[in-house]
């Protein structure tokens, strides 16, 4: 049987459409999405803050390596979806922290979805221009 890494911790975070499968283990800090780097995969640094913002506010960047599988959506939520794959993750790990990842809002999961287009509509909800002649 081949030998593979072994983790910490696991974890799913989803926002929007997006899935991301969190894996947590003891190291240096690095973050790896898909197989790429923090800054390759994220260009954007507010998606890279995003994603951060757990390990940034209980000072934990450097203790634990972090390998996220993500898909579907957007790079928005796909960062949303990491964020919270994280924060479960660390949860695992130390459930004494909760108070503080709960009081920042990293463990709720953002349910909004875009709305779907009705028929008879020009949109999800906006009606088509109404003319009098």
């Amino acid at each position: 049987m081949a030998k593979g890494k072994t983790y910490d911790s696991q974890a799913v975070g989803r926002r929007k459409s997006s899935v991301a499968r969190v894996y947590l283990a003891s190291g240096k800090g690095n973050v790896t999405i898909n197989k790429r780097d923090i800054k390759d995969y994220f260009p954007k640094g507010t998606n890279r803050y995003v994603v951060n913002q757990p390990l940034s506010l209980l000072k934990l960047a450097d203790k634990y390596d972090i390998n996220i599988n993500v898909k579907g959506g957007g790079t928005t939520g796909q960062a949303g979806a990491c964020r919270l794959g994280i924060a479960r993750a660390i949860l695992k790990v130390d459930p004494t922290i909760r108070g503080e990842l709960k009081k920042a809002g990293f463990l709720t999961r953002d349910s909004r979805k875009v709305e779907r287009k009705k028929a008879g509509l020009a949109g999800a909800r906006r009606k088509f221009q109404f003319s009098k002649r």
